[in-house]
């Protein structure tokens, strides 16, 4: 890794996307700790053990304990294009079309995500800020009140919008992907306060209990250890799959192989299944003075609930259903069917066209089934442990955490690597 990244601040072109990411990274940590006018932070540390709140400030690696103008990250962005994915499957013929125009498609939905994402942004800043100042006991907004509550949303909107900027400009001149990068420098930088409140937990009143404590964190960080060394192998892993050329494409035989990741769909499925569960949560914040009493109420803040029995079997229900929606999203069957006959490719014992496009899709769905199952999983287990052992959310969403973080490092370096060959290829042909 060291040797990567030495060899990548040698390249100007590489470096330079390497600090501009780095630097649009810093904004974005800058920005977290800005409060927004009208409000006082203080006033939400009570509400750390809800649910929401949990997701909310672990994505946005501390923003929401400052409500900060970035206190909703890219959870809006996320849930919009979740919502314009979906639309694409023959639902709105619209975006069917959009979809197979290539790069100015690709541009107008990027379009509607963004619309979306402002309508989406400002109805969930609203209900935040009402839910969270009915439910904090000192009162979160110093001045009740509809003026105040659109001021607030604004500001907070502008700020999603904000990252948004922030993350497309990572993705497009800095390194990785910018929505992961954001999330991930989130939690990267809440590492130092969970581990600070984790050792006044277990050591600082421990009392009697010291040696049992120690023993727990021991065998917390080897579990956690393992675990890394487990995520890696999976996101790494891939299966190969044989592919011929005939004579006349190539002038002679050639074999070659086709790659397919056991979890194609990277950690975007986890991210995804995270702002799922927090748009219904948001939602019930409108509700949350009024009806906190109601049966439908509780019923459904219990559902939507990760760290209950229910919400979180809902939550790795959606982790599961998203890598297989994203796997097929990432490999097109029909369209590499199609590259793999116009190249004069086929998978020997697989007829070409419609075969071939079945076999790929049949492998995909055996394969993510492999990945799903690893990432419900490693999101399950934590939340698990967590309430076997009362230990604290940022530790429940610790599997989540841990997918985000070793997933991102990973493709940022693949990507870092990308970079170096190509770059090393137009030095050979100049």
């Amino acid at each position: 890794m060291f040797a990567l990244l030495k060899n990548a601040f040698q390249a100007k072109d590489i470096r330079n996307r390497i600090l501009f990411t780095l630097g649009m990274l810093i904004v974005f940590r800058l920005g977290a700790h800005i409060t927004v006018p009208g409000v006082d932070a203080g006033a939400i540390t009570n509400l750390a053990s809800t649910g929401l709140f949990s997701l909310l400030n672990t994505f946005g690696g501390g923003a929401l304990s400052q409500y900060s103008i970035f206190a909703m990250g890219v959870s809006p962005y996320i849930t919009s294009s979740i919502v314009v994915q979906l639309l694409q499957m023959d639902i709105v013929p619209k975006f069917v079309e959009w979809s197979k125009q290539g790069e100015v498609g690709r541009r107008k939905l990027n379009q509607v995500t963004r619309y979306l994402t402002v309508i989406l942004a400002f109805v969930q800043s609203v209900g935040l800020s009402i839910g969270f100042n009915q439910l904090s006991a000192l009162g979160l907004v110093n001045d009740p009140g509809m003026t105040t509550y659109m001021v607030i949303a604004l500001v907070m909107t502008a700020g999603s919008m904000l990252v948004v900027f922030i993350g497309e400009s990572i993705s497009m001149h800095g390194i990785g992907n910018g929505t992961s990068l954001i999330i991930f420098s989130g939690i990267i930088a809440r590492i130092p306060t969970d581990l600070n409140t984790y050792y006044n937990d277990r050591f600082v009143d421990a009392g009697s209990d010291l040696m049992n404590n120690i023993l727990f964190s021991v065998a917390l960080l080897s579990a956690i250890l393992l675990v890394v060394i487990l995520v890696v192998y999976v996101q790494q892993a891939e299966r190969k799959i044989p592919i011929q050329y005939s004579k006349r494409a190539s002038g002679s035989n050639q074999s070659a192989h086709l790659p397919l990741k056991i979890n194609s769909a990277g950690v975007i499925p986890v991210i995804f299944a995270s702002s799922f569960m927090m748009t219904p949560q948001t939602i019930l914040g409108f509700f949350a003075a009024s009806q906190s009493e109601a049966s439908w109420y509780q019923i459904l803040s219990t559902i939507f609930n990760y760290r209950e029995p229910i919400g979180a079997t809902i939550y790795t229900v959606l982790i599961v259903v998203f890598t297989y929606f994203y796997a097929f999203i990432q490999i097109n069957p029909e369209k590499m069917a199609e590259n793999l006959q116009k190249q004069g490719g086929y998978i020997p014992s697989v007829r070409p066209g419609k075969g071939t496009e079945d076999y790929i899709s049949g492998m995909i769905m055996r394969l993510s089934t492999v990945g799903a199952l690893f990432l419900g999983l490693i999101a399950l287990l934590p939340i698990i442990a967590s309430g076997l052992w009362d230990l604290p959310d940022s530790l429940a969403l610790g599997g989540t955490s841990l997918l985000i973080v070793v997933g991102t490092a990973l493709e940022t370096a693949r990507q870092i690597e990308g970079r170096m060959v190509k770059r090393n290829y137009q030095g050979f042909i100049q």
